[in-house]
């Protein structure tokens, strides 16, 4: 068993490598590899998980990435109650990375999280378009920059499979390809959670129905990508009619 010792295996760092950089040159937001270090340790792994472990090579991947702050750095400061840190942190992370947003704006908090769920939408579309199952969709793998920053039980689908699961771990199916969409709205449902106690009445309404309206801006963004990938020009009433048959034409076979 793995014995939750934290290590990579050689195998699973290259595999990590080279899927982020094919994942940028997709462009699809992500951290980037920067190189890769085999270790001189031995690491014990059950590589298929039929009780047959086998020593193999450890090893380190240096990924990088604008910054590594996720939902969850948000969620464990609200959970302990440190608001005070949690506002300077977040007027941090909105200085840095979100130039659109004026630190003094007494709505910032209310921009950030709009701009987060639209990008959060815009990037698990951007996962279906290439068939990419993150693995372990938690908020602590969630980048506050919607970008993709962890790649651990991956993978990409071979034909489609709306159930297609890639974490051998992963018993109920929760993170399956096909609940990557509803997972997001979940995580940014835990993100606004977070962020409530920094909030008015009126910015908490205003939040909600920010998040009521990732489904629709998920979905928009899902049908341009697969329009493009079909070559469907202008607006047709067809097109998302089309796009569903075809899918559901590729699961069967």
């Amino acid at each position: 068993t793995r014995s939750g010792d934290g290590r990579a295996v050689l195998r699973s760092s290259v595999r990590e490598f080279l899927c982020s950089e094919a994942m940028h040159y997709l462009g699809i937001p992500t951290s980037r590899a920067a190189s890769l270090v085999v270790s001189d340790d031995d690491v014990w792994r059950d590589q298929f998980y039929n009780g047959n472990i086998k020593k193999e090579r450890g090893a380190i991947v240096l990924r990088l990435a604008k910054s590594w702050f996720r939902i969850g750095s948000l969620e464990i400061l609200a959970h302990s109650g440190e608001l005070d840190l949690q506002r300077r942190l977040l007027d941090f992370i909105i200085q840095e990375h979100f130039p659109s947003i004026a630190v003094n704006d007494s709505n910032r908090y209310l921009e950030f999280f709009s701009t987060v769920v639209s990008e959060t939408a815009n990037l698990i579309a951007l996962w279906m378009s290439v068939g990419f199952a993150h693995g372990v969709c938690n908020t602590d793998n969630f980048s506050l920059l919607s970008i993709t920053i962890d790649y651990g039980p991956f993978g990409f689908m071979e034909s489609y499979d709306p159930n297609f699961v890639p974490n051998t771990s992963d018993d109920e199916r929760r993170y399956k390809i096909g609940n990557q969409a509803n997972v997001g709205l979940f995580n940014l449902s835990k993100l606004l959670q977070a962020l409530k106690p920094l909030l008015n009445p009126r910015q908490k309404q205003l939040a909600c129905q920010i998040l009521e309206g990732y489904g629709e801006r998920y979905y928009i963004r899902f049908t341009e990508l697969f329009k493009m990938k079909l070559g469907l020009l202008g607006e047709n009433e067809d097109d998302n009619y089309l796009i569903a048959f075809l899918l559901k034409v590729s699961w069967i076979i």
